[in-house]
């Protein structure tokens, strides 16, 4: 480590593999999630089967509640505390929470311990994952704080998420879907694909079959490649290795594979799968 220690904060959106964020150095500030009138703070009270156990008996969707900006604001000081320079925070999209704004605000909070810079992945789940880590590992090896912003800048631009869900029954719970399409889509077992497009969760097509969404899935990476940053995500699914073994055929390098959690399982539902990656420059 150099004396320039920049470090890096996001929220648990990122969905990254605790090991990964613990190597990296990296601060993960908690939402908060509340099933049924109770309320568990993410990656601490709950495994992700535990959630979906819980998710699966609920009459009606988790809702997801951002940090409070005294949670970032702990983070921020401990880490001066802990010596480090600066921190660059990048969190989830903006368009998709209020998390943002809370970092946002204690980041002016802290103004006269350390400097914060706050960048919106316009992303969530793996896909802000991959940013995060990319700019970790940039910080790790001594880089300059405005090398880490600008870094984080330009993958917010070039970062895409795909995901193939597998049940209609969170977009039905949560209103997305009427509920005769819903029921009429499941009938014909339509799997719809969805995309992370200018920060907000959008429909990137349908597939008639989970085999059909994989292999739309391999294709979208077949024909983005080379990409960088390549990371697998998944809602408690059986064939994630599978998955990664079709992906391989397009991928030389290094692939990340994540679970998805309950701030954005919660819409996707038990069975998600997808693939995140920045279109090489």
């Amino acid at each position: 480590m150099s004396n320039n220690r920049v470090r890096i904060v996001t929220d648990s959106a990122c969905d990254l593999p605790q090991h990964v964020a613990d190597e990296l150095g990296i601060e993960i500030v908690p939402l908060t999630i509340r099933i049924d009138g109770h309320e568990y703070v993410d990656r601490c009270d709950l495994t992700p089967a535990e959630f979906w156990a819980k998710c699966a008996a609920a009459a009606e969707l988790p809702e997801t509640a951002a940090p409070a900006p005294g949670q970032f604001e702990a983070t921020y000081r401990k880490l001066a505390a802990d010596g480090a320079s600066s921190v660059v925070a990048i969190n989830l999209s903006a368009a998709l929470s209020a998390t943002m704004q809370s970092a946002e605000l204690a980041a002016r909070g802290v103004a006269d311990v350390i400097p914060v810079t706050v960048v919106d992945s316009q992303q969530c789940t793996l896909g802000l994952g991959s940013i995060v880590m990319d700019c970790a590992r940039l910080a790790a090896g001594g880089a300059s704080h405005q090398a880490v912003v600008d870094r984080a800048t330009d993958l917010a631009t070039r970062t895409k998420v795909w995901g193939a869900l597998d049940t209609l029954e969170n977009l039905k719970k949560g209103g997305r879907i009427g509920g005769a399409k819903a029921m009429l889509a499941s009938v014909l077992s339509i799997k719809p694909i969805i995309e992370v497009r200018d920060g907000k969760v959008e429909e990137g097509g349908k597939q008639r079959t989970r085999s059909k969404a994989l292999a739309f899935l391999v294709d979208t990476l077949a024909k983005a490649s080379p990409v960088e940053n390549l990371m697998v995500l998944n809602a408690d699914c059986g064939d994630v290795d599978a998955f990664v073994d079709m992906l391989r055929a397009h991928h030389t390098g290094e692939i990340v594979v994540g679970d998805i959690g309950p701030v954005v399982g919660s819409h996707t539902g038990r069975g998600t799968i997808g693939i995140a990656y920045s279109v090489a420059r």
